[in-house]
Protein backbone atom coordinates (compact mmCIF):
# COMPACT_ATOMS: atom_id res chain seq x y z
CA UNK A 1 0.00 0.00 0.00
CA UNK A 2 2.78 2.43 1.01
CA UNK A 3 4.68 1.79 -2.50
CA UNK A 4 1.32 2.37 -4.25
CA UNK A 5 1.03 5.96 -2.49
CA UNK A 6 4.68 6.38 -2.85
CA UNK A 7 4.27 5.75 -6.64
CA UNK A 8 1.32 7.83 -7.03
CA UNK A 9 2.77 10.76 -5.32
CA UNK A 10 5.30 10.61 -7.34
CA UNK A 11 3.04 10.15 -10.58
CA UNK A 12 1.19 13.74 -9.88
CA UNK A 13 4.59 15.72 -9.31
CA UNK A 14 5.92 14.29 -12.86
CA UNK A 15 2.55 15.54 -14.10
CA UNK A 16 2.59 18.82 -12.46
CA UNK A 17 5.89 19.44 -13.78
CA UNK A 18 5.24 18.59 -17.41
CA UNK A 19 1.96 21.45 -16.76
CA UNK A 20 4.04 24.47 -16.04
CA UNK A 21 5.78 25.18 -19.14
CA UNK A 22 2.82 24.29 -21.28
CA UNK A 23 1.14 26.64 -18.74
CA UNK A 24 3.92 29.33 -19.78
CA UNK A 25 3.11 28.81 -23.64
CA UNK A 26 -0.36 29.04 -23.19
CA UNK A 27 -0.18 32.31 -21.62
CA UNK A 28 2.53 33.96 -24.08
CA UNK A 29 0.43 32.25 -26.83
CA UNK A 30 -2.37 34.20 -25.32
CA UNK A 31 -0.35 37.61 -25.08
CA UNK A 32 1.14 37.05 -28.09
CA UNK A 33 -2.76 36.45 -29.47
CA UNK A 34 -3.86 40.04 -27.75
CA UNK A 35 -1.06 41.59 -28.76
CA UNK A 36 -1.88 40.79 -33.17
CA UNK A 37 -5.57 42.21 -32.29
CA UNK A 38 -3.65 45.36 -30.79
CA UNK A 39 -2.26 45.91 -34.47
CA UNK A 40 -5.77 46.01 -36.13
CA UNK A 41 -7.47 48.15 -33.19
CA UNK A 42 -4.45 50.45 -34.43
CA UNK A 43 -5.09 50.04 -37.94
CA UNK A 44 -8.97 50.73 -37.51
CA UNK A 45 -7.96 53.50 -34.93
CA UNK A 46 -5.95 55.69 -37.45
CA UNK A 47 -8.35 54.86 -40.44
CA UNK A 48 -11.28 56.29 -38.48
CA UNK A 49 -9.11 59.31 -36.92
CA UNK A 50 -8.11 60.14 -40.94
CA UNK A 51 -11.88 59.46 -41.74
CA UNK A 52 -12.90 62.29 -39.11
CA UNK A 53 -10.19 64.59 -40.03
CA UNK A 54 -11.32 64.37 -43.93
CA UNK A 55 -14.99 65.30 -42.70
CA UNK A 56 -14.10 68.53 -40.54
CA UNK A 57 -11.51 69.22 -43.70
CA UNK A 58 -14.73 69.18 -46.01
CA UNK A 59 -16.56 71.15 -43.65
CA UNK A 60 -14.21 74.09 -43.48
CA UNK A 61 -14.00 73.63 -47.37
CA UNK A 62 -18.06 73.98 -47.45
CA UNK A 63 -18.07 76.91 -44.90
CA UNK A 64 -15.41 79.36 -47.09
CA UNK A 65 -12.54 78.43 -44.44
CA UNK A 66 -10.81 76.69 -47.40
CA UNK A 67 -11.02 76.38 -51.43
CA UNK A 68 -10.24 72.56 -53.29
CA UNK A 69 -6.53 73.04 -53.49
CA UNK A 70 -5.89 74.14 -49.68
CA UNK A 71 -8.65 70.72 -48.82
CA UNK A 72 -6.60 68.42 -50.90
CA UNK A 73 -3.50 69.48 -49.51
CA UNK A 74 -4.44 69.27 -46.25
CA UNK A 75 -6.13 65.69 -47.23
CA UNK A 76 -2.83 64.40 -48.41
CA UNK A 77 -0.59 65.72 -45.30
CA UNK A 78 -3.45 63.89 -43.13
CA UNK A 79 -3.35 60.43 -44.63
CA UNK A 80 0.50 60.68 -44.65
CA UNK A 81 0.37 61.03 -40.91
CA UNK A 82 -1.77 58.43 -40.11
CA UNK A 83 -0.02 56.26 -42.70
CA UNK A 84 3.28 56.93 -40.69
CA UNK A 85 1.30 56.43 -37.26
CA UNK A 86 0.43 53.33 -38.37
CA UNK A 87 3.61 52.20 -39.57
CA UNK A 88 5.43 53.29 -36.09
CA UNK A 89 2.89 51.73 -33.82
CA UNK A 90 3.34 48.18 -35.15
CA UNK A 91 7.08 48.73 -35.29
CA UNK A 92 6.77 49.05 -31.35
CA UNK A 93 3.84 45.71 -31.21
CA UNK A 94 6.30 44.01 -33.12
CA UNK A 95 9.19 44.69 -30.85
CA UNK A 96 6.89 43.23 -27.98
CA UNK A 97 5.86 40.22 -29.51
CA UNK A 98 9.81 39.69 -30.31
CA UNK A 99 10.43 40.16 -26.42
CA UNK A 100 7.46 37.97 -25.59
CA UNK A 101 8.91 35.36 -27.76
CA UNK A 102 12.55 35.42 -26.89
CA UNK A 103 12.35 36.28 -23.49
CA UNK A 104 8.92 34.96 -22.00
CA UNK A 105 8.76 38.32 -19.96
CA UNK A 106 5.94 40.56 -19.89
CA UNK A 107 3.14 42.27 -17.53
CA UNK A 108 0.76 39.88 -16.59
CA UNK A 109 -1.42 42.35 -15.75
CA UNK A 110 -0.99 44.61 -18.34
CA UNK A 111 -4.36 45.33 -20.08
CA UNK A 112 -3.94 45.18 -23.99
CA UNK A 113 -6.84 47.44 -24.15
CA UNK A 114 -5.16 50.17 -22.51
CA UNK A 115 -1.73 50.52 -24.18
CA UNK A 116 -1.47 53.78 -25.45
CA UNK A 117 1.09 54.40 -27.96
CA UNK A 118 2.75 58.17 -28.85
CA UNK A 119 5.12 59.91 -30.26
CA UNK A 120 4.75 63.49 -28.81
CA UNK A 121 0.92 63.44 -28.23
CA UNK A 122 -0.27 65.99 -25.74
CA UNK A 123 -2.61 64.84 -23.21
CA UNK A 124 -5.33 66.55 -21.57
CA UNK A 125 -3.48 67.42 -18.44
CA UNK A 126 -0.62 68.65 -20.73
CA UNK A 127 2.06 65.91 -20.73
CA UNK A 128 3.15 64.21 -24.02
CA UNK A 129 3.68 60.99 -24.64
CA UNK A 130 6.54 59.64 -26.28
CA UNK A 131 6.53 55.29 -26.86
CA UNK A 132 3.99 53.37 -24.92
CA UNK A 133 1.46 54.36 -22.07
CA UNK A 134 0.06 51.44 -20.49
CA UNK A 135 -3.16 51.56 -18.03
CA UNK A 136 -3.83 55.04 -19.50
CA UNK A 137 -8.01 54.81 -19.35
CA UNK A 138 -10.27 56.13 -22.09
CA UNK A 139 -8.44 59.63 -23.63
CA UNK A 140 -10.28 62.78 -23.31
CA UNK A 141 -10.89 64.04 -27.00
CA UNK A 142 -12.03 68.19 -27.72
CA UNK A 143 -14.87 68.23 -29.79
CA UNK A 144 -14.40 70.07 -32.61
CA UNK A 145 -17.50 72.93 -32.64
CA UNK A 146 -18.57 73.47 -29.45
CA UNK A 147 -22.40 75.00 -30.26
CA UNK A 148 -23.39 75.49 -26.25
CA UNK A 149 -21.68 77.88 -24.22
CA UNK A 150 -22.00 78.15 -20.26
CA UNK A 151 -21.59 80.90 -17.93
CA UNK A 152 -22.49 82.59 -14.36
CA UNK A 153 -24.65 85.06 -13.91
CA UNK A 154 -24.20 87.64 -11.20
CA UNK A 155 -26.80 90.85 -11.18
CA UNK A 156 -26.71 94.06 -9.24
CA UNK A 157 -28.48 97.09 -9.01
CA UNK A 158 -31.70 99.11 -7.80
CA UNK A 159 -34.71 97.81 -6.95
CA UNK A 160 -38.48 99.43 -7.19
CA UNK A 161 -42.26 98.86 -8.10
CA UNK A 162 -44.59 100.78 -10.74
CA UNK A 163 -47.91 101.32 -9.06
CA UNK A 164 -50.91 101.68 -10.59
CA UNK A 165 -52.10 105.13 -11.45
CA UNK A 166 -48.73 106.49 -10.19
CA UNK A 167 -45.66 107.66 -11.57
CA UNK A 168 -42.55 106.13 -10.34
CA UNK A 169 -41.44 109.53 -8.48
CA UNK A 170 -44.64 109.02 -6.40
CA UNK A 171 -43.19 105.82 -4.61
CA UNK A 172 -43.26 104.67 -1.76
CA UNK A 173 -40.36 103.29 -1.63
CA UNK A 174 -36.61 104.93 -1.19
CA UNK A 175 -35.07 105.19 -4.72
CA UNK A 176 -31.49 104.21 -3.58
CA UNK A 177 -32.20 102.31 -1.31
CA UNK A 178 -34.44 99.40 -2.55
CA UNK A 179 -32.19 96.80 -4.04
CA UNK A 180 -31.74 93.89 -6.44
CA UNK A 181 -29.24 91.33 -6.80
CA UNK A 182 -29.32 87.83 -8.85
CA UNK A 183 -27.25 85.51 -8.50
CA UNK A 184 -27.78 82.15 -11.64
CA UNK A 185 -26.08 79.65 -14.30
CA UNK A 186 -26.75 79.96 -17.95
CA UNK A 187 -26.26 78.34 -21.34
CA UNK A 188 -26.06 80.02 -24.45
CA UNK A 189 -26.76 78.03 -27.20
CA UNK A 190 -26.38 79.03 -31.44
CA UNK A 191 -29.23 79.02 -33.51
CA UNK A 192 -27.84 78.52 -36.46
CA UNK A 193 -25.38 75.92 -37.73
CA UNK A 194 -22.57 78.10 -39.51
CA UNK A 195 -23.16 81.20 -37.54
CA UNK A 196 -23.16 82.67 -33.94
CA UNK A 197 -25.52 85.72 -34.91
CA UNK A 198 -28.23 84.35 -32.82
CA UNK A 199 -28.31 82.95 -29.63
CA UNK A 200 -30.51 81.24 -27.21
CA UNK A 201 -29.44 82.19 -23.71
CA UNK A 202 -31.34 80.14 -20.77
CA UNK A 203 -30.72 79.21 -17.34
CA UNK A 204 -31.83 79.05 -13.81
CA UNK A 205 -31.72 82.02 -11.26
CA UNK A 206 -32.15 83.36 -7.63
CA UNK A 207 -33.24 86.69 -7.67
CA UNK A 208 -33.84 88.93 -4.60
CA UNK A 209 -35.82 91.93 -4.44
CA UNK A 210 -35.70 94.17 -1.81
CA UNK A 211 -37.78 97.40 -0.65
CA UNK A 212 -37.62 100.19 1.32
CA UNK A 213 -40.12 101.92 2.57
CA UNK A 214 -40.30 106.28 2.77
CA UNK A 215 -40.77 107.66 6.21
CA UNK A 216 -41.59 105.40 9.49
CA UNK A 217 -43.62 102.93 7.39
CA UNK A 218 -43.60 99.12 7.26
CA UNK A 219 -45.65 95.73 5.60
CA UNK A 220 -48.41 95.11 7.42
CA UNK A 221 -50.59 91.50 6.39
CA UNK A 222 -54.71 92.04 7.44
CA UNK A 223 -56.70 89.30 5.86
CA UNK A 224 -56.12 88.96 2.47
CA UNK A 225 -54.80 92.91 2.20
CA UNK A 226 -51.51 93.71 2.41
CA UNK A 227 -50.48 97.31 2.68
CA UNK A 228 -48.31 100.16 4.79
CA UNK A 229 -48.58 101.23 7.90
CA UNK A 230 -46.63 103.76 10.14
CA UNK A 231 -44.69 101.96 12.89
CA UNK A 232 -45.50 103.15 16.20
CA UNK A 233 -41.74 103.28 17.15
CA UNK A 234 -39.08 105.38 15.57
CA UNK A 235 -37.47 102.88 13.28
CA UNK A 236 -34.04 102.94 11.99
CA UNK A 237 -34.58 100.49 9.03
CA UNK A 238 -37.25 98.99 7.64
CA UNK A 239 -36.81 96.07 4.38
CA UNK A 240 -38.96 93.88 2.89
CA UNK A 241 -37.87 91.32 0.59
CA UNK A 242 -39.20 88.66 -1.63
CA UNK A 243 -37.08 85.60 -2.53
CA UNK A 244 -37.43 83.84 -6.43
CA UNK A 245 -36.66 81.16 -8.56
CA UNK A 246 -36.55 81.94 -11.82
CA UNK A 247 -35.53 80.38 -15.42
CA UNK A 248 -35.46 83.10 -17.76
CA UNK A 249 -34.65 82.80 -21.20
CA UNK A 250 -33.45 85.11 -23.92
CA UNK A 251 -33.02 85.01 -27.76
CA UNK A 252 -29.69 86.80 -28.02
CA UNK A 253 -28.03 88.76 -30.88
CA UNK A 254 -25.09 90.27 -31.60
CA UNK A 255 -21.26 89.74 -33.19
CA UNK A 256 -18.37 87.30 -31.95
CA UNK A 257 -15.18 86.19 -32.77
CA UNK A 258 -14.34 82.98 -34.25
CA UNK A 259 -11.53 81.11 -33.63
CA UNK A 260 -10.67 78.38 -36.11
CA UNK A 261 -7.99 76.09 -35.77
CA UNK A 262 -7.12 72.36 -37.46
CA UNK A 263 -8.98 71.05 -34.78
CA UNK A 264 -11.75 73.87 -32.75
CA UNK A 265 -14.22 75.83 -33.77
CA UNK A 266 -15.31 78.53 -31.44
CA UNK A 267 -16.49 81.36 -30.91
CA UNK A 268 -15.89 84.38 -28.43
CA UNK A 269 -18.06 87.42 -27.16
CA UNK A 270 -15.43 89.08 -25.21
CA UNK A 271 -15.71 92.81 -26.18
CA UNK A 272 -18.31 92.70 -28.50
CA UNK A 273 -22.07 94.00 -28.65
CA UNK A 274 -24.67 91.72 -27.07
CA UNK A 275 -28.27 92.61 -26.72
CA UNK A 276 -30.82 89.95 -25.18
CA UNK A 277 -34.84 90.10 -25.14
CA UNK A 278 -36.77 87.33 -23.10
CA UNK A 279 -38.44 86.96 -20.31
CA UNK A 280 -38.67 84.58 -16.90
CA UNK A 281 -41.11 82.80 -15.12
CA UNK A 282 -40.65 81.03 -11.70
CA UNK A 283 -41.69 80.73 -8.23
CA UNK A 284 -41.97 82.90 -4.79
CA UNK A 285 -39.46 80.66 -2.27
CA UNK A 286 -39.83 83.45 0.92
CA UNK A 287 -40.66 86.97 1.91
CA UNK A 288 -39.87 88.81 5.25
CA UNK A 289 -39.01 91.85 6.62
CA UNK A 290 -36.32 93.11 8.80
CA UNK A 291 -37.40 95.99 11.35
CA UNK A 292 -34.62 98.04 13.50
CA UNK A 293 -35.78 100.50 16.17
CA UNK A 294 -35.25 101.63 19.75
CA UNK A 295 -37.71 100.78 22.34
CA UNK A 296 -37.32 101.94 25.71
CA UNK A 297 -33.31 102.34 24.97
CA UNK A 298 -33.10 99.12 24.17
CA UNK A 299 -32.13 98.44 20.49
CA UNK A 300 -34.51 96.05 19.01
CA UNK A 301 -34.06 93.87 15.76
CA UNK A 302 -37.35 92.09 14.37
CA UNK A 303 -37.32 89.54 11.37
CA UNK A 304 -40.44 88.21 10.08
CA UNK A 305 -40.83 85.63 7.51
CA UNK A 306 -44.39 85.68 6.56
CA UNK A 307 -46.25 84.92 3.20
CA UNK A 308 -47.40 88.72 3.11
CA UNK A 309 -50.18 87.88 0.62
CA UNK A 310 -47.08 88.13 -2.30
CA UNK A 311 -47.87 85.92 -5.16
CA UNK A 312 -46.78 82.22 -5.43
CA UNK A 313 -45.95 82.57 -9.90
CA UNK A 314 -43.55 84.94 -10.49
CA UNK A 315 -43.00 85.74 -14.40
CA UNK A 316 -42.31 88.89 -16.31
CA UNK A 317 -39.71 90.65 -18.82
CA UNK A 318 -36.02 91.39 -19.32
CA UNK A 319 -33.58 92.53 -21.48
CA UNK A 320 -29.96 93.44 -21.32
CA UNK A 321 -27.39 94.81 -23.38
CA UNK A 322 -23.62 95.65 -23.69
CA UNK A 323 -19.99 95.06 -24.82
CA UNK A 324 -18.53 92.02 -23.32
CA UNK A 325 -19.37 90.79 -20.13
CA UNK A 326 -20.44 93.57 -18.06
CA UNK A 327 -24.13 94.61 -19.63
CA UNK A 328 -27.08 97.00 -18.52
CA UNK A 329 -30.10 95.13 -17.37
CA UNK A 330 -33.88 95.72 -16.53
CA UNK A 331 -36.15 93.23 -15.46
CA UNK A 332 -40.14 93.89 -14.56
CA UNK A 333 -42.59 91.68 -13.39
CA UNK A 334 -45.78 91.03 -14.79
CA UNK A 335 -47.27 89.72 -11.88
CA UNK A 336 -48.19 91.99 -9.50
CA UNK A 337 -46.05 91.72 -5.86
CA UNK A 338 -49.47 91.19 -4.01
CA UNK A 339 -52.71 89.51 -4.32
CA UNK A 340 -55.89 90.74 -4.23
CA UNK A 341 -54.29 94.45 -3.80
CA UNK A 342 -56.75 97.65 -4.30
CA UNK A 343 -54.07 99.20 -6.15
CA UNK A 344 -51.34 96.43 -8.69
CA UNK A 345 -47.76 97.13 -7.73
CA UNK A 346 -45.25 95.53 -9.95
CA UNK A 347 -41.65 95.16 -9.53
CA UNK A 348 -38.73 96.59 -11.23
CA UNK A 349 -35.56 96.44 -11.38
CA UNK A 350 -32.67 98.12 -13.52
CA UNK A 351 -29.16 97.30 -12.86
CA UNK A 352 -25.67 95.59 -14.07
CA UNK A 353 -25.73 91.95 -15.12
CA UNK A 354 -21.92 89.83 -15.51
CA UNK A 355 -21.71 86.56 -17.48
CA UNK A 356 -18.80 85.08 -15.54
Amino acid sequence: MRTLTLYLVVLLVLLCAENLPAQDVDVRNYKIEELERKKEAIKNSEREALKLEVEQINKRMDNGGLNREEADILKRKAADNHARNIENKLVIIDNYIDLLKRNGELDLNMDMERIVIGFGAEEEGGDKIFGVKVNSGNQHKEKYDLRTYSSLIIAVGLNNALIDGESLQDTPYKVGGSRFFELGYAWRTRVFKNTNLVRFNYGVSFQFNGLKPKGNNYFVSSGDQTMLEEFEYDLDKSKFRMDNLVFPVHLEFGPSRKKTTDKTIRYSLHKQFRLGLGGYAGFNIGSRQKLKYNRDGNRVKDKFKRDYNTNDFVYGLSAYTGVGEALIYVKYDLNPIFNNALVEQHNISLGLRFDL
